[in-house]
């Protein structure tokens, strides 16, 4: 199986989050289909740069995550958003509900997007985000991670799913990457070390392809 599926026991809380009852499909309108326009217009210069949306400079490890959304015989997909969302360098959100004991940054708040070009490329510059603690086990923590949403040409048209870092030593114990039971699956939510990408004296690179119907989704 490559999707995870709806209700995971290791993720305890799929089982308040599922669906209890069988899914009904509610056609589209026009509207739905055509509306909003999610275009260039709509993003600003610094929006794919976590690094510089901020007077100072975020603390952390600077990186820059690039890749290309395709489909699975390989043409691109072009024009589409990608939006970005992470933990700071020491594994904390910038979010109200999230207060574990790890300082925020006044210079990071860890959101982006951009819009994939004629090739379906995409690139960000941002922190290594940190791993951090929860609640769902006994000693639990989340590898080090970036959530990633595409949009097609409509709200109606999105998927989620979550880009991880190789070698992670947390890996073992994490039942959200474990519920992708395919261990090839698994493989394509892990992006790779990318040495000639990497800017001297300015930041690090890695590279992960998005291919549509292969790499590990979860509708939204």
């Amino acid at each position: 199986m490559i999707d995870p599926p709806l209700d995971w026991p290791g993720y305890k809380s799929t089982a308040l989050r599922h669906p209890k009852q069988p899914l009904i499909a509610l056609p589209s309108s026009l509207t739905e289909l055509t509306a909003p326009v999610l275009g260039p217009s709509r993003i600003g210069p610094l929006d794919n740069d976590l690094t510089r949306q901020h007077e100072g400079e975020p603390q952390g490890q600077r990186i820059i995550v690039q890749g290309r959304v395709v489909e699975e015989d390989g043409r691109p997909v072009p024009d589409t958003l990608v939006e970005v969302w992470q933990a700071n360098a020491g594994g904390r959100y910038w979010h109200r509900n999230d207060n574990w004991p790890s300082p925020l940054d006044p210079n990071f708040t860890g959101l982006g997007r951009t819009i994939t070009n004629a090739d379906g490329e995409f690139r960000f510059t941002t922190i290594r985000p940190g791993a951090y603690p929860w609640g769902n086990h006994a000693n639990a923590w989340r590898p080090a991670h970036i959530h990633f949403s595409l949009f097609g040409r409509a709200f109606t048209q999105r998927l989620v799913t979550q880009m991880y870092f190789p070698d992670d030593p947390l890996f073992f114990q994490d039942p959200i990457f474990n519920s992708v039971r395919d261990e090839k699956a698994r493989e394509l939510m892990i992006c790779s070390f990318d040495y000639e990408s990497t800017e001297e004296l300015w930041a690090l690179a890695y590279r992960w392809d998005i291919v549509l119907r292969r790499t590990p989704m979860e509708d939204a």
